[in-house]
């Protein structure tokens, strides 16, 4: 697995007083309903270049079909980028992405994840750029490896998992 570069909650002044309020049980009933509402009209009204949850951890607009409907749906999401090699800049540019499926730590797996178990082949829109995806479920050593890398980027996941009975899913999303 790629080595990540920067702790998120390293990135930005107050990360820790996000971090603590993000694994409240009360952030866990009310952002499901605010973040990805905001998420949506920033990233609309900024032509896709700007997600407000990315200022505090990255994020993508995951574009996949519902495993029932079929419809394509969009979701703003959090991400941890695993980077594959330095760019012309210098700077690391992902190679992959982990998405995690926490649902802020309630009961019940988020709808998306459903949606890429039954279609894998997915897109991302990654900061302005529209990017086709596939999606694998991380399962076994891949997971455990992948969830250390995943607690030690954003601790808060340590607190959803803690609360809930089920696994919370992990999936590598690369480039196809």
């Amino acid at each position: 697995m790629p080595k990540v570069t920067a702790r998120a909650g390293g990135r930005v002044p107050g990360a820790r007083l996000v971090q603590k309020v993000s694994s409240t049980r009360t952030f866990a009933r009310v952002a499901p309903h605010v973040v990805p509402a905001l998420d949506r009209a920033v990233h609309r009204l900024t032509r896709g270049k700007v997600l407000l949850s990315a200022q505090m951890l990255p994020g993508v607009i995951l574009t996949v079909r519902g495993a029932r409907s079929g419809v394509e749906r969009r979701t703003p999401l959090a991400c941890m980028p695993e980077p594959a090699a330095a760019g012309a800049t210098g700077a690391a540019v992902p190679g992959s992405w982990i998405l995690i499926g926490s649902n802020f730590g309630r009961p019940d797996h988020p709808a998306w994840t459903a949606n890429l178990l039954a279609h894998p082949d997915a897109g991302i829109s990654w900061k302005g750029e529209d990017i086709a995806v596939t999606a694998h479920l991380l399962e076994g050593d891949e997971r455990a490896a992948a969830w250390k890398a995943v607690v030690a980027f954003w601790p808060p996941y340590v607190t959803y998992q803690e609360r809930i009975d089920r696994e919370i899913r992990l999936f590598r999303i690369a480039r196809r």
